[in-house]
């Protein structure tokens, strides 16, 4: 736990901080005065949750260029369905760019499970 003087320190920068709100500041202080015993213990029930690992056969990736040959269509197409949250881009972990997509997603499209959504009417 953080010593008195550097809480009301912290405190007062947040006070004086105007893009931290009420509700912030407050959510700040309830994290700051958590024992680190159990401030760590949320944090890895978090971290475990968000990066939780996928089975092999979800977790398999394909490149751009392979989903739109496999769907039959150009770049700009696939980047198109992307945009639209059709297709979720994957990335691998300490990159910043997105590097493909999901081989299941990409086969569900296929499959035609979501392919009206697209507006192609089950057509591919």
């Amino acid at each position: 736990m953080l010593m008195p003087t550097t809480l009301r320190v912290i405190e007062a920068v947040l006070g004086a901080d105007a893009g931290v709100d009420a509700q912030a500041r407050r959510v700040y202080r309830k994290v700051l005065r958590m024992p680190a015993a159990r401030l760590v213990e949320l944090l890895n029930e978090t971290t475990a949750a968000e990066h939780a690992p996928l089975a092999a056969s979800e977790s398999r990736w394909i490149r751009r260029a392979e989903t739109a040959r496999r769907l039959g269509c150009s770049l700009r197409s696939v980047d198109k369905l992307a945009r639209e949250g059709i297709l979720s881009k994957v990335g691998l972990p300490g990159r910043m760019r997105k590097a493909g997509f999901l081989e299941r997603d990409v086969a569900a499209l296929i499959e035609g499970e979501r392919w009206e959504e697209v507006g192609h009417g089950g057509k591919r």
